[in-house]
């Protein structure tokens, strides 16, 4: 259910909800719903890429500590795949949603469109530099995933993904190109999808 109001008059039981991981080549995409505590109120909450690693990673323990709620979901590279990337984010926004223990008054979604709630829902357009608890999850989202690209790392060398956090820069195409997908890289995806079938190539033609 989705409606149109100002934002600004709402003050308690709101959930911010943001993802990310849209644009990258590989791993999942990640979600977060947060209930903020207006008695708890938390300084320099803003849109996660306009802050520092430090400042992210000091105010992923504050926001987790002092909300009154909040759920960090996902959408799998399979589902990715099978779905699409839209469809599979507004399938981690759900599932962040839904797993809040506090059911939120209204669900303000970050971007353009909102996915399918059981509670009332409002997209808002650059939500994560406007509305604190959309700020709150766009922080755990990303420290979230920025985290598991840095296990990946050492789990799959000579991608950098640790750096790029897989997003499709020269470093990570060359790589690609290179040393073809992993299990992890989204075959969806154009440049993955061309290195998967010129490996395949490769291998045709050693047969």
């Amino acid at each position: 259910m989705q409606i149109g109001l100002d934002f600004n008059l709402v003050e308690e039981l709101v959930a911010g909800v943001d993802e990310v991981g849209r644009g990258p080549l590989c791993g999942a995409v990640v979600t977060a719903a947060v209930i903020l505590d207006p008695a708890r109120p938390i300084l320099g909450l803003n849109d996660s890429k306009k802050l520092t690693e430090a400042k992210r990673e000091a105010l992923f323990d504050e926001i987790r500590e002092k909300a009154l709620s909040f759920c960090i979901a996902r959408a799998e590279v399979e589902e990715i795949d099978r779905l699409n990337i839209l469809h599979a984010t507004m399938l981690a926004m759900q599932r962040a949603v839904e797993g809040l223990h506090i059911t939120p008054k209204l669900a303000l979604i970050d971007g353009n469109r909102c996915p399918k709630l059981a509670v009332p829902a409002a997209p808002v357009v650059k939500g994560d530099s406007q509305v604190p608890a959309i700020a709150a999850a766009s922080i755990l989202a990303k420290v979230t995933r920025d985290r598991e690209m840095s296990a990946f790392e050492l789990i799959y060398p000579g991608y950098g993904i640790g750096g790029h956090k897989g997003y499709p820069t020269p470093v990570h195409l060359e790589a690609l190109a290179r040393l073809g997908p992993t299990p992890i890289h989204r075959r969806s995806f154009a440049p993955v999808r061309v290195a998967w079938e010129a490996r395949a190539g490769i291998s045709d033609s050693l047969i």
